[in-house]
């Protein structure tokens, strides 16, 4: 048949348009007549709209733990998952073709018998009673409704009560069954049908309804779902009319009995089953999260807040929530349950939930990024709270990893770490040595208590402090003008630098001005001025663990979209930022703050030294106080693991901790390492070189 022949046809048939429903239904069987037959009707199948050759359902995407089967929560605007027709009960596949189109295997997309009757009854009765719409006509008319390419406008035209529209799914229709398998459009069908209750597609309503799995439906459990397809809004039986859904049940009970598929006695016992509903929601977003898992909520939080920066998912961070409620990846994330319970036992043993102060936790992968817990002692909820309370008990706002109103805390002397780092790399060696004063001037202007006429004049926390140390000795003990003097030698701007190498974020704006345009003067930076968050202080010490490879933050193990393919996204991101000698150094002088012993022998005292004896095996860290213990902070790391808790009142800065929390913090990361590493081989940090320890390499010095 010619183009022009089919033209002409489809002119004749369009013409109904102006004639109304029933010309054009009367159009139809007289096309026959003439030898034309529906199937000249076909759209070419390469025409059809790329959404009928590739159909885009939306799908539910899942977040699990690192096992890969706790279920975290679901991201959705449909509930909605596509399984194959294998895993749909063969009783389920029989009754929706009972229910809506029982010439399914017998017609080629559309139905004559059905236009025929449709157009008899609709001519006798003067309305459109009757539509003559096949399930593959129906699966047509779904998909471009629910394309989410396709405007508002574009989508109520698929569902317009037309000739038009009409004649386009029958084109559409004759060009599918052309080149799919009557299966085929049965499972595409079962996957896009909605049957009430915010279930799309026959795996979600199974779960709503009856939770299971579509493969393990009943007869008369199927014959339910399968009767909601035509009024999935009235006969819902869990928000609608129950006694509707039992009508709609025993219709297509007889139909399946007349079709010769059910035996009249199996249906009849079907018939007299109660509904025997068993309803289940499935999770959305991460106020979803389970009640007994509330703390899950922070990390979940945090991995949205991850996904919306991901370009891979979208131009737009709409876009990109768009991909995940609608793209039907599966997540498995780097959330150790195990590990995410210690945490948050250990930080509610020292602060409930109720009390003004918390006590973020992040618990980080060395070598991949990825973030085992985030742990604090709120409640993750939407709840309000008192007045006069911002963040405590309930809150949503990311006190683990900063964000939004939450620019972070000052974690005081764990910044010397990053003066240290500047120092190895500038060519001064650990074993540098320097006579450190009670109180040291130096050249940064400053104003306030820290200030000598004008200039920046830290002293030591007590005496004990004051004499002569190396860098080992000086982290070690904390000493505070042994490191104002080492960022003078180094230049101040060279450790800002170097933080931000390490992943140290910038949030309050007064930071980033300073490292902006300010880097050069800012000597108090070295001891923890700058407000930070766990995730990141525990991201940069594990760099040093990782022998100078720092990692961003992540949130994932694996993502796969819901043709199985893995997204790159979910690959960690790592870059050696230092030189892993300077990083083997850095970690041998973290050993003296918590206890154990550099490789050289040359630690002399810390500030947790009851560490490495809780662990019992080789580990590093720093505690750090902010300006009248406003905050305290402990992080600890071994090859294996970095953890970071800070206590603070993120409500009001001013509300001071107090020094006596600082021991039963770095009691608490003990054991929350101790767990984390129950099953993890012990390995030591690889000493630095004896150059990197002893001997000045040309050390610059700042000017």
């Amino acid at each position: 048949m010619t183009r022009a022949h089919l033209e002409k046809i489809m002119t004749v048939l369009i013409a109904g348009v102006l004639a109304g429903l029933v010309l054009a239904a009367a159009a139809l069987p007289v096309a026959l007549v003439f030898g034309v037959g529906f199937s000249a009707l076909a759209a070419p199948y390469s025409e059809l709209p790329n959404t009928l050759r590739t159909p885009p359902t939306a799908q539910r995407s899942n977040l699990y733990a690192n096992d890969g089967a706790t279920l975290i929560t679901s991201f959705y605007q449909e509930d909605r998952v596509d399984v194959p027709l294998a895993e749909v009960a063969p009783v389920m596949r029989q009754a929706i073709v009972a229910a809506e189109d029982e010439r399914f295997h017998e017609h080629s997309g559309v139905d004559i018998r059905g236009v025929v009757r449709a157009f008899t009854v609709n001519s006798r009765d003067g309305t459109t009673r009757q539509g003559a719409s096949t399930l593959t006509m129906q699966y047509v008319r779904n998909v471009l409704s629910s394309d989410p390419r396709l405007s508002e406008r574009q989508r109520a035209a698929a569902t317009e009560v037309s000739t038009v529209r009409k004649i386009q799914e029958m084109r559409y229709a004759l060009a599918l069954e052309r080149e799919l398998t009557k299966d085929e459009i049965l499972a595409r069908y079962l996957n896009i049908a909605y049957f009430g209750a915010g279930a799309y597609g026959v795996a979600a309503a199974s779960k709503r309804y009856f939770s299971k799995a579509p493969a393990d439906l009943t007869l008369a459990e199927a014959a339910m779902l399968a009767g909601l397809v035509r009024s999935p809004h009235s006969d819902d039986p869990i928000n609608g009319d129950a006694d509707s859904a039992l009508a709609r049940r025993a219709y297509v009970l007889d139909r399946l009995v007349e079709s010769g598929q059910v035996p009249p006695e199996e249906a009849a016992r079907a018939k007299g089953e109660q509904l025997n509903l068993r309803p289940s929601e499935t999770p959305n977003d991460c106020t979803a999260v389970p009640a007994a898992h509330n703390d899950w909520g922070f990390f979940c939080d945090w991995f949205t807040r991850w996904w919306n920066a991901q370009s891979a998912f979208g131009a737009t961070v709409d876009e990109r929530q768009l991909t995940l409620r609608r793209g039907g990846f599966t997540i498995v994330s780097s959330l150790d349950p195990g590990v995410q319970r210690a945490a948050t036992e250990q930080v509610r043993r020292i602060y409930p939930t109720t009390d003004r102060r918390a006590l973020p936790t992040a618990v980080v992968q060395p070598g991949t990024g990825r973030v085992l817990a985030m742990a604090v002692n709120r409640t993750y909820s939407v709840e309000a709270n008192p007045p006069g309370r911002k963040n405590h008990p309930n809150t949503v706002n990311q006190l683990v990893a900063g964000g939004g109103t939450i620019e972070g805390y000052q974690a005081g002397s764990t910044f010397k770490l990053f003066t240290l780092l500047a120092a190895l790399e500038s060519g001064l060696p650990l074993g540098t040595e320097y006579d450190a004063p009670a109180r040291i001037v130096t050249g940064y202007p400053v104003s306030g208590p820290a200030s000598c006429d004008g200039y920046w004049c830290p002293g030591n926390a007590n005496e004990s402090m004051d004499g002569r140390h190396t860098m080992w000795t000086a982290f070690g003990e904390s000493v505070n003008t042994y490191f104002a003097w080492l960022a003078e030698r180094v230049g101040a701007d060279r450790v800002v630098e170097m933080a931000e190498r390490l992943g140290i974020v910038f949030r309050a704006e007064s930071d980033a001005r300073l490292a902006r345009h300010g880097a050069r003067h800012w000597g108090p930076f070295t001891l923890g001025v700058s407000a930070t968050t766990p995730l990141d202080l525990a991201g940069a010490y594990a760099a040093v663990a990782a022998e100078g490879t720092w990692c961003a933050p992540l949130p994932v193990v694996s993502i796969t979209d819901a043709a199985g393919r893995p997204v790159a996204a979910a690959r960690p991101d790592c870059r050696q930022v230092i030189d892993a000698d300077v990083a083997r150094a850095a970690a041998d002088a973290a050993r003296c703050p918590v206890g154990d012993q550099s490789m050289y022998g040359r630690c002399d005292g810390g500030t947790a030294s009851g560490l490495r004896e809780q662990l019992g095996r080789p580990v590093a860290g720093k505690t750090g106080s902010s300006e009248g213990y406003a905050t305290e902070t402990v992080v600890a790391f071994t090859p294996q693991l970095a953890v970071a808790s800070i206590a603070a009142n993120p409500d009001d800065p001013r509300d001071a901790v107090g020094q006596a929390v600082q021991g039963r913090m770095v009691q608490a990361v003990g054991e929350m390492m101790s767990f984390a590493l129950r099953d993890e081989p012990v390995r030591d940090f690889v000493p630095p070189s004896e150059v990197t320890a002893f001997q000045v390499t040309g050390a610059r010095t700042g000017d």
